[in-house]
């Protein structure tokens, strides 16, 4: 319904997922469960009236409860009062009520008339324009289901829901179908019938889809298994349409589409003297590609149109290029019964396959004499081309180095394809269709290792997974089991788990991972080869083009073009513009020859480089979220300039995009003259902390960090770090272990000249102070920091310790004070032009509004601070946001508001660092639950908070074991860090 989102004074309505009201892109409160259960009955009747009884009846079953009746017309009053301007939709009739809305209002009629539009277009011969229709209408049915509609209506709708599901997917098959796309479809068909066993038109379509892939028998066997399943679950037999199919199937009725792999006549109307067959022997236990294989067949098979066939199919040395290949040549054979040429062009060895030797040794294949044969590649050539006139031939040039390897080498006659394979992303001649291949999918190789193996379970998805999926890694590994029987596939584990030794046990007779990358690496010149070298040096899943460019210490032009030479040669992979990958193999590999052929004093300066570019970057994005922010003046100096933003939003992109490697890059900086700067990244990325999404790792990094600035003595690093670990211990709750790091940050504040640390061990004790009820410390500790804070100008941090008092003031009864000192803090943050910080400031005061009786006022302050932390990302304090919203819901009187905020806040909130957060949303949800009458489910909340308050050591525990409100203030966080 995206036109009626786009306008905020349209109504409409969902009934496909969620039961809802919406209005525009804002989606309105409907009630109760039961209540927008008669929304949805009353929606469904598309307008006709439906009498209260039946109504009632529909509602509650057969025994509804005494007050059903008032019930009802409370029900109605509210939805009227939901609908607000467009509240004479609900019209009363006789003895009930309809509802009548828009056109284009229902998302039920818009699903039901894109349907219809695609009967029309697939009945008219446009199966495109029907498929995408089709898409519309399943789109529409996505989303929650209505699970929490109660009643006989809940759960006919649910099943409606279904149906109405299931009617668009085998819809959808069916076209499937009629574009030819059986192979795909097999899979999804089998999981579907598997769930649904008895559904028929399902059981028809997998049918015709295993016959159209010459999977008759299976096509038979299916039928058998549904026969059998009807009789004994229903006691009926196969509809006459299923029967039909299967007496169609049985007989290979011609009006059926035919299988695949039949045998095509001759085109030419003869055959050659010679028929070449050079195809290496098919694979014996090739697994997966079942696509691929679809695809290059249909490129190169029948009914591929006129003009020569060429395919291509390119990608890292090992990843079964030759294999796949080989494979589909031979699916092909039929095709090209004037014979198939193969050609090993030994791209990457030392003497590449001259195309003058390889046009003889073809010319020869297909009956041409020596004396015929001309010299020269253009004579050569064009005899070849003439040869094949008139001929189905098929060749198979294997390993190509580049495209003037193979252009000589090309039929240009109808009827003939050729199928090239190539570690590099060739120059292909027009029409030429390329396939990057991939490694396989873990399914896939977890197949493959166990076909050769017979070995399966976890420990041999261990070495497929040490293998990276690797088609060739994963032979080895598997001959190597084969051909010792006393290993079994955990000996295996363990021998491949050490990193510095994988490549070397990934070898087996000739075969070797490491030399089969040695080709590749061997045709680089030194700029390309050093590139490849020093960027598998990091750490992280993937680099950007910056972070690159600043380990090699060029420019990102000059970079990007070695970069992408790179990924030509199949070295590296670019999953996304200005993106760049390794296979993990292929990293290992590259870090090996780095150790060899770099010293040590040059791959510290990449590293060095790189941990430069993220401080600075990160440096500059903490500028943009916090102006003004005097911390960035106490950073370690950097030598690389890092990245410039021309907006917060692209700033923010980066540093949520750049998280992973950020984090590796500082774990990887942890010793020596990098920890420091490692530890003021850390410090300024501390929003990845409050994001949810990584702040299990951003732990783990600070953890990481502290111990090695232990070890090293570096108390400047520790009490930085130690900082961070305050704020991440006191957002999780664990008061005690925040306290311990606190008073060892206040020790080394007394022998560290950093203002950064003495100002903010104060802010940090403070608020532990305040949450643990010591309220004196607390207000001495903040009044401290505050005056810190203002000692060396820090705005942000003014405010933050304002807010800060401003809660505690909340806690200790001075309500007017604390209101006061919150729009304070609001005022600064505002002056200042903060982003983050400013939602802080509105949470803040929308917490003190609450506690003085405003409710109202405080959700609008609230409402702002969940917008700004959403802008921002943070995840965690948008949950606490809503927390919240839903107090101030319930000190208004409105526990179903209270209600849905809290819920909101659970739906956000998972993981140990949002456990105290989801202990105070599961708290409030209580509260309004049994305010609602559900008090039994109530007790469940609690219960489940006090196990979090009581795990933590939280002061909130006898609070919510006395079942009464926690007046627990939350803290508002880290002043400048």
């Amino acid at each position: 319904m995206a036109d009626a989102a786009g306008d905020e004074r349209h109504l409409w309505f969902t009934v496909l997922g969620p039961v809802a009201v919406w209005r525009g892109e804002r989606r309105l409160d409907a009630g109760s469960p039961r209540q927008r259960a008669l929304l949805a009955v009353l929606l469904i009747q598309g307008g006709r009236g439906a009498s209260a009884p039946e109504l009632i009846r529909t509602l509650w079953g057969e025994n509804p409860p005494p007050d059903a009746m008032a019930t009802l017309h409370t029900y109605v009053c509210r939805l009227r009062a939901v609908l607000g301007p467009d509240a004479g939709m609900l019209v009363s009739e006789a003895d009930g009520y309809a509802l009548r809305v828009g056109e284009d209002a229902l998302d039920l009629e818009r699903a039901e008339r894109f349907v219809a539009e695609a009967e029309q277009a697939r009945r008219t011969g446009d199966p495109a324009r029907a498929r995408e229709l089709l898409a519309q209408a399943m789109e529409l049915g996505t989303g929650e289901q209505p699970a929490g509609v109660p009643g006989p209506y809940g759960a006919a709708w649910r099943a409606r829901l279904e149906e109405h599901r299931l009617s668009l997917v085998e819809t959808r098959l069916a076209l499937d179908l009629e574009a030819g796309q059986h192979a795909e479809v097999v899979a999804e068909l089998t999981a579907l019938t598997a769930g649904h066993p008895l559904r028929e038109r399902l059981q028809e379509l997998l049918m015709l889809a295993l016959y159209r892939a010459n999977r008759r028998a299976e096509a038979l066997a299916a039928y058998a298994d549904t026969r059998r399943l009807l009789a004994q679950e229903r006691g009926v037999a196969p509809s006459p349409g299923l029967s039909e199919l299967h007496r169609r199937i049985l007989r290979a009725d011609p009006r059926l589409p035919a299988p695949e792999g039949g045998r095509p006549r001759n085109a030419g109307g003869g055959t050659a003297r010679i028929r070449p067959a050079q195809l290496p022997p098919d694979t014996r236990d090739f697994t997966g590609r079942a696509a691929l294989v679809e695809e290059l067949v249909a490129h190169l098979g029948p009914g591929r149109g006129s003009g020569v066939a060429v395919c291509a199919v390119e990608g890292i040395g090992g990843v079964g290029k030759t294999a796949l290949a080989v494979h589909v040549a031979h699916a092909l054979r039929p095709f090209f019964p004037d014979g198939q040429l193969y050609v090993d062009l030994r791209g990457y060895g030392p003497c590449p396959a001259e195309p003058e030797s390889v046009l003889g040794a073809f010319l020869r294949a297909l009956g041409v004499s020596d004396c015929a044969i001309p010299e020269g590649v253009s004579e050569r050539s064009a005899l070849y081309r003439s040869v094949l006139d008139g001929r189905r031939v098929l060749s198979l040039l294997d390993n190509a180095r580049d495209a003037a390897q193979i252009r000589p080498l090309l039929p240009g006659t109808d009827g003939c394809a050729a199928l090239v394979t190539s570690r590099n992303r060739l120059a292909h001649p027009a029409g030429t269709h390329a396939v990057a291949l991939d490694v396989l999918r873990p399914q896939e190789a977890l197949a493959l290792f166990t076909r050769i193996t017979g070995e399966g379970g976890e420990d041999a998805r261990a070495v497929v997974a040490a293998c990276g999926c690797l088609p060739l890694a994963i032979r080895i590994a598997a001959a190597r089991l084969v051909a010792r029987r006393a290993w079994t596939a955990a000996d295996l584990v363990r021998k491949l788990a050490d990193e510095h030794h994988r490549l070397d046990e990934l070898r087996a007779g000739d075969l070797g991972i490491e030399a089969t990358f040695e080709l590749g690496y061997g045709q680089l010149a030194a700029r390309q080869a050093r590139a490849f070298r020093l960027v598998a040096l990091p750490c992280g899943p993937d680099i950007s083009l910056g972070a690159a460019a600043a380990v090699l210490g060029l420019g990102t032009e000059e970079a990007g073009k070695t970069l992408e030479f790179l990924v030509d040669a199949s070295l590296l992979e670019s999953p996304a513009p200005d993106r760049y990958r390794y296979h993990d193999l292929l990293r290992l590999y590259a870090r090996a020859r780095a150790e060899r052929d770099d010293p040590p004093e040059q791959r510290e300066a990449a590293r060095s480089r790189l941990l430069d570019h993220y401080l600075a970057t990160a440096a500059r994005v903490c500028t943009m979220n916090r102006p003004g922010e005097p911390l960035l003046d106490h950073l370690e100096p950097t030598q690389h300039p890092g990245l410039a933003f021309d907006d917060r939003g692209c700033a923010l992109e980066w540093l949520y995009t750049e998280a992973g490697n950020l984090l590796a890059c500082a774990r990887a900086s942890a010793r020596g003259p990098t920890l420091r700067r490692a530890a003021d990244l850390m410090l300024v990325t501390k929003d990845l902390a409050d994001s949810g999404t990584g702040a299990r790792q951003y732990e783990q990094t600070i953890g990481h960090l502290l111990t090695a600035a232990l070890e090293a003595e570096d108390t400047h690093a520790e009490g930085r770090l130690r900082l961070l670990m305050i704020h991440i211990h006191i957002m999780a709750g664990r008061l005690a272990e925040a306290d311990r790091q606190a008073q060892a940050a206040m020790a080394l504040r007394r022998h560290c000249a950093d203002p950064v640390l003495s100002s903010n061990a104060l802010n940090e004790s403070g608020i532990i102070a305040s949450l643990q009820g010591r309220h004196e410390d607390a207000e001495s500790l903040l009044k401290q920091a505050l005056a810190a804070f203002r000692g060396y100008g820090n705005q942000n941090s003014v405010a933050s310790a304002l807010a800060n008092l401003a809660l505690l003031y909340q806690d200790t009864g001075r309500i007017a004070e604390g209101v006061g000192l919150a729009e304070q803090c609001l005022v600064l943050y505002q002056a200042i032009g903060a982003t983050t910080r400013l939602a802080a400031g509105h949470y803040t005061l929308g917490v003190a509004l609450t506690q003085a009786g405003r409710p109202e006022d405080a959700l609008r302050q609230l409402e702002q601070a969940v917008a700004l932390y959403q802008d921002s990302r943070q995840c965690l304090w948008e949950a606490m946001t809503y927390w919240r919203m839903a107090e101030a819901h319930l000190a208004a009187d409105r526990p179903a508001q209270a209600a849905g905020r809290a819920e909101e806040a659970l739906a956000i909130l998972c993981g140990p660092s949002g456990q105290w957060a989801r202990a105070n949303a599961l708290t409030a949800l209580g509260h309004a639950l049994r305010r609602t009458g559900h008090a039994d489910r109530a007790r469940v909340c609690w219960h489940k908070a006090l196990e979090t308050y009581e795990a933590l050591g939280s002061p909130e525990a006898p609070a919510v074991r006395r079942l009464l409100p926690a007046g627990r203030s939350a803290p508002v966080g880290d002043a400048d860090v």
